[in-house]
Parts: structure tokens; C-alpha cells; sequence
């Protein structure tokens, strides 16, 4: 595989991993939340998890960008 591949794939694993790290992470802050009631603190977690949600579209949309680009080469 090309250097030129190897962009988009590495970036589209890199968000895959991030999508995982923040699913694993929500479901800890569930687990926080009812087992000590602790809604502030799983307030806290899910409020940082929002960046990864706002960053996703962005990031979906440049992968793509970057895979036209390399096959209109």
C-alpha cells in the first residue's frame, strides 16, 4: 500500500479507535452515575465526550476528502 493510501486508512483507525475510547468511556460514566450517583461526575465525562461528537462529522468528512483525492490521482 502507498503512502498516499496509508493517509486516509491510518486517519479512518485513529477515529475508529476514538469512536471505541469514547463509547467504553460513556459506559463508565453510566456505571458511575448509577452506581454512586454521582451525576456530577457523569456529567463531567459526557461533557468532554461532546468535543469528541462535535469533531466526528468533521473528521468523517476529511477522510473522505482525502480518499477522493488520492483516487482522482
Amino acid at each position: 500500500m502507498t503512502d498516499s493510501l496509508l493517509q486516509p486508512t491510518l486517519l479512518d483507525k485513529l477515529y475508529e479507535n476514538q469512536l471505541a475510547i469514547a463509547a467504553a468511556v460513556e459506559e463508565l460514566a453510566l456505571w458511575v452515575e448509577v452506581r454512586w450517583e454521582a451525576e456530577d461526575i457523569a456529567e463531567n465525562v459526557r461533557s468532554a465526550l461532546e468535543t469528541l461528537d462535535r469533531n466526528a462529522d468533521y473528521i468523517n468528512r476529511t477522510i473522505a476528502a482525502l480518499r477522493k483525492e488520492r483516487a482522482d490521482l
